[in-house]
């Protein structure tokens, strides 16, 4: 397969969908008590769970932490998703450099791989 094939395999709408979108305000008490109810889902292992809520609620330490788990994993879309959305642009920059560098060498590569 060559490189210009790889190109037009791409989405249309591209791989993320992000929402700058703020979280709907909660009472203080309720946001405190999902969030507990997010760490200590994501401590269990249940990761998506937890991900909606620390999504819902505006977490931004929990999501980053959900990013880092798929960083880790090697799920490099989902966590520059959940970086962008924390916000956490120090690791947000990081990866866009490691994907431009990906893009420069797949336009500098001479042939079909």
């Amino acid at each position: 397969m060559g490189k210009h094939a790889i190109l037009e395999k791409l989405p249309k709408d591209g791989f993320l969908k992000l929402s700058a979108a703020k979280p709907a305000p909660l009472p203080a008490e309720q946001k405190i008590a999902l969030i507990r109810k997010g760490n200590a889902l994501f401590n269990a292992g249940d990761v998506e769970e937890s991900k909606r809520i620390f999504l819902t609620t505006g977490y931004t330490d929990g999501i980053m932490r959900i990013g880092d788990y798929h960083f880790q994993r090697g799920e490099l879309l989902e966590a520059y998703k959940m970086y962008w959305l924390a916000p956490a642009p120090d690791k947000v920059e990081m990866m866009t450099e490691q994907m431009a560098a990906i893009v420069r060498k797949w336009l500098n590569d001479k042939g079909d791989t």
